[in-house]
């Protein structure tokens, strides 16, 4: 089995970040490739700062600040993953760029390096042919945000290797994460469960049953759920999920996976929850309140 000794991550955005940390935390030398130097500064600082909290919380030492800091390195050329064992991509959730990177990187990396996608909703096999190595393939779905959620979905598809799965699933380990085997099906595992879920509430929220709130308090102290749907949503990004449900929609022809009338409306109009300031809250005011007082 192949020992990963350098990781390279593609996209320094929320989720590439935060696998990037992950990954120089636990000693491994990290590349972060981003699309600009001002994105790629933008990663490094985001990420500076999240350890910096962790000092603040007394979650993290100085010390260990220091060490990951010094783990990672950050570049426009993907030609500098050449020297990477494996390669995370976390780029936005579009097939087309996604497998013109793959392709990109098939020329440049030897062919030992595993490549592993972030993705949340799409196939590993959409991406296995476009990337020259399908034996090579998998996915490593992380979830938000990285450094304090333990699980992670190791996606093996017809063609991945076991030996491939198996490096990689150790490598998650690695991480300090709790890795997880799934199907290569849209959505893995917790998607698949999660986005109806969702998309439910919306639907129940459309329907009248209840009020924001009261469905939030009502999934939190009758499920046992640490927040309710609409919350959840807000944190996720209401586009995020949009996109994710067009997609898994598109792959089962469902009802359950369909985008919600309202869901596609306020992303329409720039409300995709907690990183824009408003989404089924209003996060201008502490603490947030209902922002949608018609429904």
């Amino acid at each position: 089995m192949k020992e990963i000794k350098k990781v390279g991550v593609l996209g320094g955005g929320l989720m590439g970040s935060g696998i990037a940390q992950v990954s120089a935390a636990a000693g491994f030398p990290t590349i972060v490739r981003e699309i600009s130097d001002q994105l790629a500064e933008k990663a490094r600082g985001g990420i500076t700062k999240m350890l910096n909290k962790g000092i603040e919380r007394g979650k993290v030492t100085e010390s260990q600040r220091d060490t990951t800091l010094g783990n990672l390195t950050f570049t426009t050329d993907v030609s500098t993953m050449s020297g990477c064992d494996i390669v995370i991509e976390a780029v936005v959730e579009d097939l087309e760029l996604k497998n013109a990177l793959w392709s990109d990187l098939n020329k440049v990396c030897p062919p030992e390096t595993i490549f592993a996608s972030n993705t949340s909703s799409l196939t590993i096999a959409a991406m296995a042919a476009a990337c020259g190595r399908p034996e090579k393939m998998l996915g490593l779905h992380f979830f938000n945000p990285v450094p304090l959620m333990k699980l992670v979905e190791v996606v093996k598809t017809i063609t991945t290797s076991d030996e491939t799965a198996e490096t990689a699933f150790e490598f998650v380990k690695r991480l300090g994460k709790e890795p997880i085997r799934a199907k290569d099906n849209s959505g893995f595992v917790v998607n698949l469960l999660l986005v109806p879920y969702m998309i439910d509430a919306i639907n129940a929220l459309e329907s009248n049953v209840a009020s924001v709130e009261d469905i939030d308090k009502g999934m939190q102290l009758g499920a046992g759920y640490p927040m309710g749907p609409f919350t959840l949503l807000d944190f996720v990004g209401l586009d995020t999920t949009y996109k994710i449900a067009e997609i898994m929609f598109d792959e089962y022809r469902e009802k359950r996976y369909a985008p919600p009338p309202l869901l596609k409306r306020m992303v329409m109009a720039g409300m995709y929850g907690r990183k824009s300031g408003k989404g089924f809250y209003d996060y201008s005011q502490d603490p947030p309140k209902v922002s949608l007082l018609g429904l």
